[in-house]
């Protein structure tokens, strides 16, 4: 291929912190005068992000690096299975595909940069008048992923993170609000705060006083959720560890300055398998926490993730895990059967259940929860809710939207019946008519009024 501006295609998968960075790879490059491709075939080379927490996701990368060089023949590789190793020390990509022309890790902007201009010439100097102040971006324009750290210090036994991302990293609490005002300028109206632990934001940096920011700001989960709450759009919180300093957090949820919203990886309940996943906090001490927080703002959401079927992991502790679910009561829940990630120190540890019996236990752990999220959902039948519009499907007259207790793509959606032809970012009132397992029916109010 011969183009005269060169073209860079992508492969994005993963999580919203692999999203970032790639979307900070194609801010990079469009400053750099790079055009970026739609397909294989308009690209002279193609750069694929990968995913390597759990053998599904290992899988998929290496299918779509397989799919790019079959496609295009000119890949470099980064993301998290990138940086992954064999026992020998060589890398787990070259091994499986030695015709790539290049392997990266995560969060390494400046090696994929380097890399494209070693393969791909770049036509000349950066412009900084190429790209917005908010940079390149791949979501949707009225929302935005806002990444505060990287890495992560924990090492829990069913998770090699660490290993690929390194230890934690804190941005600088200026750096992360001058972000969040670009994207505001730009139209953004919902900034979705995420890292691989949240709640120890600056515990690196042992909460330095950036000067730089203005007016300066300590780099600590509360000052800068206070800063990030001026700005005047929904902030919502994810990857947020059970610690007591999140306790700090919740009042100003309750004065309206942050959405109501915590995104708590629980993982298990019953200690002893906590205490095999090398996880903080105990079912006790989260349940209190969850009571205090309740009572602190009474419309929280509460969100979380667990994992069914831990390696050793009983039929009553499992049965103990769901009686937790049930005095729990949380919100929106999501259940992993557990995956032999490679490398994750569990593998190693007694008492493997058989991949049915993982599956077993999830399933039934999910029709609990999709019995609480059921009634949780109907007690809102009769409420008016704050939505934000997501899209508008003109022919069937329904707007899809989501309330301040769904995040997008992994919680519910609340589809609103109207006429009104409601653009996406717009903040609707909605009255709630109907519900279901995990999603809201309802009415514009103003709609419902003049009827």
């Amino acid at each position: 291929m011969s183009h005269k501006i060169p073209v860079v295609g992508f492969v994005s998968l993963g999580c919203p912190k692999a999203l970032v960075d790639t979307e900070r790879i194609v801010t990079e490059l469009r400053a750099r005068g790079y055009r970026i491709g739609t397909s294989y075939h308009d690209a002279d080379i193609v750069i694929v992000n990968t995913c390597g927490f759990v053998n599904e996701a290992v899988r998929e990368s290496l299918d779509a690096i397989t799919e790019a060089l079959a496609e295009n023949g000119r890949v470099i590789v980064c993301g998290c299975l990138g940086g992954r190793k064999e026992a020998d020390g060589s890398n787990y990509v070259l091994n499986h595909c030695p015709k790539v022309l290049g392997v990266t890790g995560p969060d390494s902007v400046d090696d994929v940069i380097a890399m494209v201009e070693t393969h791909l010439p770049r036509p000349h100097e950066p412009w900084g008048d190429l790209v917005p102040a908010c940079g390149v971006r791949l979501t949707p324009k009225h929302y935005a992923y806002l990444k505060i750290s990287e890495g992560c210090n924990h090492h829990c036994t069913f998770c090699v993170i660490p290993n690929l991302r390194g230890g934690l990293v804190s941005r600088p609490a200026g750096e992360v609000i001058r972000e969040a005002r670009n994207l505001v300028d730009a139209g953004v109206k919902e900034l979705l705060v995420i890292s691989q632990d949240t709640a120890a934001y600056g515990v690196d940096r042992r909460y330095a006083l950036d000067l730089r920011a203005n007016p300066p700001l300590r780099t600590h989960l509360l000052d800068l959720c206070r800063g990030l709450g001026e700005l005047g759009v929904w902030t919502r919180l994810h990857y947020v560890y059970p610690y007591p300093s999140v306790d700090e957090i919740v009042p100003l949820m309750a004065e309206g300055l942050i959405l109501p919203y915590l995104d708590v990886p629980f993982q298990h309940a019953h200690p002893r398998v906590l205490k095999a996943m090398k996880r903080p906090a105990s079912a006790e001490k989260n349940l209190e926490r969850i009571a205090a927080w309740r009572a602190v703002c009474p419309d929280i959401t509460i969100r979380s993730t667990f994992i069914a079927g831990f390696p050793g992991e009983t039929e009553e502790e499992f049965e103990y895990l769901l009686d937790f679910l049930r005095e729990a009561r949380l919100d929106r829940v999501g259940c992993f059967a557990y995956s032999p990630v490679e490398g994750a120190q569990a593998n190693r540890l007694p008492g493997a259940l058989p991949d049915e019996v993982r599956e077993e236990r999830r399933n039934r752990f999910m029709e609990v929860q999709a019995e609480i999220s059921a009634e949780k959902l109907r007690a809102k039948i009769g409420t008016v809710e704050e939505v934000i519009i997501d899209e508008y499907d003109d022919e069937a007259g329904l707007a899809i939207g989501r309330t301040k207790a769904d995040s997008p793509e992994i919680d519910g959606k609340c589809y609103v019946e109207t006429l009104t032809p409601y653009k996406p970012g717009d903040f609707v009132k909605v009255r709630i008519t109907g519900s279901e397992e995990y999603d809201l029916v309802g009415t514009p109010e103003d709609e419902v009024q003049t009827s």
